[in-house]
């Protein structure tokens, strides 16, 4: 909506704040109360078998509790999409009534908190029948999902498996369904003996039927919420480590059996270090890991019994390239202290959980792979923050309109910048002393962001209401333009720091490269401009505002070609000699700019290197045969396959046939990067070959390297293969940062919308659908909507003779999108 008056826009921006200040105190208040506690869980008791053709669980439930403090005679569960057949109080049937997803019991007397209520409930929970709203980070909330379960698709196991983040547990067992409940547990599952079961806890025993059934029984001991039960059912590898004599365990399909421990196998590694940085060690029974098949998110922090999605299953060729799932592997596990073992007392707080987890992956990157990895992850998860529109939300929300909201790019990637920065404030020490005493005090049961802070002043000493208040409790972050005044007579230089939007408060460092020398300054900014003088002998070749690259904000600075240069040949930080090559590249007419580039092949940071293969300019006449023998010599012995795969790039865009047979090798190197990289550069010289070799591939590496496959077709235009590249065409239009296969998948999305091929009109906009699902927090349902309305456009066109079954295939797939 536009306006054409600024009064009007005044007026009506006006009475917009005053009802949403009105409503968001309302709402706040009520988003409070909602997790009260009236009783307190104790143990759960479960027993469950199912008709998994119709998607039923049969469930019995023996249910311990006893009223937080107050006295009362009435108990309200929630208990979503069920039928319920019984329930008795200690032994007694009792009155209910069963409305809008909750029990209502009516306890026929008063209960005291010495009191215990021991339930007895029979129920038949119906996934089907269940109607809540799922996350942004979670793309369905039925709790209980049958995958493939009448055994019709043939390349689909059939499988079970939970998921209860947030109150969705309730979905498959009747429970107080809320963060700051704990309860112990126990399970008897029943199933068809061929299938393989996972729960929380211990496998305590096996009975098996003469039905070909079998019961197994799960046990867990300690407390935690009830959102973290789980249930995993179907036919699995398990493979066996352990860590201090405990069991770690992954679940994963027979085909993946030999590559589970490649991929999850630095986890008792991970135990270690996490037990060592918290100062308190993995308190759990055991730790396994499974991955199932069509699951609503990437991962789930389950006590004991992580879930992931299949996402995480990687080849040989994907593995020597790099574990690409080894951060959310940290992720999970760090949940076992953050999240777990301390729960969000509610959906507000969930910082709590997710900001610690988030900011686990990056400290276990620096652990295991160093400083540059993990500044690597946490600048890409910086970058998705800033660029999520999320400049409005505070991390800590009570005034959300539904809890859901809350799982975001600020409470996720915000929240780790920001402990980032309380870790470099109080300092390392300080800060994991804080974790120890934050977990000691609070374990087995849950928290509120105040307390952190709490623990972190008594710890340091310091006084962090400050921090608190503008980066758990506020919104946004600093947006500061840096300027820079030279007094050439007093050979002095004042430096100013002006926050453009509103005023935070924060420490900031300031290198000063002079003559050879560096000399550090520290600055407190606590006012919206802050200036600082100093004097210098020889004119500073670079004045470096947060040059210890901690501080979550937005800087605005003009810079020369010439400090780019001083930048790329002095800089320690990677990102820094990263942003000046890009600004440099532009410049390659320049004989010494050239040759900074090509110095930048031997970078000692593999993102540079590739950087300068990408950009540098081989068409200029400085472009000499050495400069591309030094290319060969990367493309044929790098160590990094990032920079080898660059290298290639490179090598088949000078269409040298005297390259052929050394591409023709790389096709059959282990490594998938390296692999379509040599394809691309294949298909320069010899278009057949490289078509042949491709369509020769299985379909897991066809998979890996789908980017380069869905170039060549694309611009081969073959049909045959439309249906492969209409699943990638999203991700390459969306997901890719080069601009020149953006444009030819823009081209790919062209020419399926103009096709007369249904399949890979399904194809495509079903990924449409599970990405607009999955990028919710980027908005990304609204992007797809638009995409699918210009598909039935280019449809309207055209006389295609599927028309009419390709505009109902996008209309379906629009009606998906709108109930997201």
């Amino acid at each position: 909506m536009k306006f054409k008056s600024a009064f009007l826009v005044l007026l009506f921006f006006s009475f917009f704040v005053a009802i949403a200040q009105n409503n968001s105190k309302k709402t706040s208040y009520l988003n409070a109360r909602l997790y009260e506690k009236k009783f307190e869980l104790i143990h759960t008791k479960l027993d469950v078998s199912f008709d998994i053709p119709k998607e039923l669980l049969f469930g019995k439930e023996w249910l311990t509790l006893r009223p937080y403090f107050y006295e009362t005679d009435k108990l309200t569960l929630d208990a979503k999409g069920m039928t319920i057949k019984k329930i008795e109080l200690d032994g007694r049937v009792v009155n209910y009534n069963y409305i809008d997803q909750k029990i209502y019991l009516d306890l026929e007397k008063v209960y005291k908190k010495e009191d215990t209520l021991n339930l007895y409930i029979e129920y038949i929970a119906d996934p089907s029948k269940v109607k809540q709203t799922a996350s942004k980070a979670i793309t369905s909330a039925k709790g209980l999902y049958f995958i493939n379960p009448k055994g019709l698709d043939i390349d689909k196991p059939t499988q079970i498996w939970t998921q209860g983040e947030t109150e969705s547990s309730s979905c498959w067992f009747p429970t107080i369904d809320s963060p700051n409940q704990k309860t112990t547990q126990e399970i008897s599952i029943t199933v068809p003996s061929k299938f393989v079961t996972l729960s929380n806890g211990l496998l305590k025993s096996q009975k098996d039927h003469d039905n070909g059934e079998r019961t197994d029984y799960w046990v867990m001991n300690k407390k935690h919420a009830p959102y973290l039960f789980f249930m995993g059912i179907g036919e699995f590898s398990v493979v066996k480590d352990e860590w201090r004599g405990i069991e770690v365990s992954y679940y994963v399909e027979k085909e993946y059996e030999s590559l589970a421990r490649d991929i999850f196998g630095k986890t008792p590694k991970m135990m270690d270090f996490f037990s060592e940085i918290t100062g308190v060690d993995y308190v759990w029974d055991k730790y396994s890991q499974i991955v199932v098949r069509d699951f609503v998110s990437g991962a789930m922090e389950n006590t004991t019994a992580v879930v992931h999605a299949d996402m995480a299953y990687q080849t040989k060729g994907d593995l020597v390239d790099g574990n690409t799932w080894e951060p959310v592997i940290a992720h999970e596990l760090f949940h076992h202290w953050f999240g777990d073992l301390v729960t969000t007392e509610n959906w507000s707080n969930i910082s709590l959980n997710e900001s610690f987890a988030n900011y686990s992956e990056y400290l276990w990157l620096e652990h295991e792979y160093g400083y540059d990895r993990a500044e690597e992850h946490r600048i890409k998860s910086i970058e998705a923050y800033k660029n999520g529109g999320n400049q409005l939300k505070k991390l800590v929300r009570f005034d959300y309109e539904n809890k859901e909201d809350v799982f975001d790019l600020v409470s996720y990637n915000k929240g780790g910048a920001v402990l980032h920065m309380l870790k470099n404030y109080i300092g390392e020490q300080a800060f994991y002393k804080g974790l120890q005493l934050y977990l000691k005090e609070n374990m087995y049961s849950s928290a509120e962001v105040s307390q952190l802070r709490l623990v972190f002043e008594e710890v340091s000493g310091k006084d962090l209401n400050w921090f608190f208040d503008q980066w758990y409790y506020g919104s946004g972050h600093p947006e500061i333009r840096i300027s820079h005044d030279y007094n050439l007579l007093e050979k002095s230089v004042t430096v100013t720091l002006k926050q453009l939007g509103k005023e935070f408060y924060f420490p900031v460092v300031i290198d000063i490269y002079e003559s050879g020398k560096k000399k550090r300054i520290e600055l407190f900014v606590d006012q919206q401009e802050k200036s600082i003088t100093f004097s210098y002998e020889e004119y500073p070749d670079w004045i470096h505002v947060d040059a210890n690259h901690v501080l979550l904000a937005e800087f605005i600075e003009n810079k020369t070609l010439s400090n780019y240069k001083f930048i790329f040949s002095n800089a320690d930080y990677f990102d820094d000699r990263k942003k000046a090559l890009l600004e440099l590249s532009k410049h390659q007419d320049d004989k010494k700019i050239f040759n900074m580039v090509v110095s930048a092949f031997d970078d000692v940071n593999y993102q540079v290197q590739v950087l300068a293969l990408e950009k540098i300019d081989l068409s200029g006449k400085y472009a000499k045969s050495k400069v591309i023998f030094k290319i060969e010599q990367i493309a044929k012995t790098a160590n990094n396959n990032h920079v080898k795969a660059a290298a290639i790039k490179v090598l088949g865009k000078l269409v040298y046939f005297d390259y052929q047979k050394f591409f023709e090798k790389s096709f059959n190197d282990e490594s998938n990067k390296v692999k379509g990289a040599a394809l691309e550069a294949l298909y320069y010289l010899d278009k057949e070959s490289a078509i042949s070799k491709a369509k020769e591939l299985p379909d897991n590496v066809k998979k890996t390297i789908a980017y380069p496959l869905s170039k060549i077709y694309i611009k081969e235009k073959d049909k045959s293969e439309l249906e492969f590249v209409s699943k990638y065409i999203i991700q390459g239009l969306y997901m890719s940062n080069n601009e020149e296969t953006k444009s030819l998948f823009k081209l790919g999305f062209e020419w399926v919308s103009r096709s007369n091929n249904i399949q890979a009109f399904k194809n495509i906009t079903e990924d449409m659908v599970a990405k607009g699902k999955q990028y919710k927090k980027y908005n990304f349902d609204k992007e797809a909507v638009r995409l699918m309305r210009g598909m039935v456009k280019e449809q309207d066109k055209l006389e295609n003779s599927n028309k009419k079954e390709l505009i109902i295939v996008v209309n379906e797939a629009l009606v998906q999108l709108m109930k997201i």
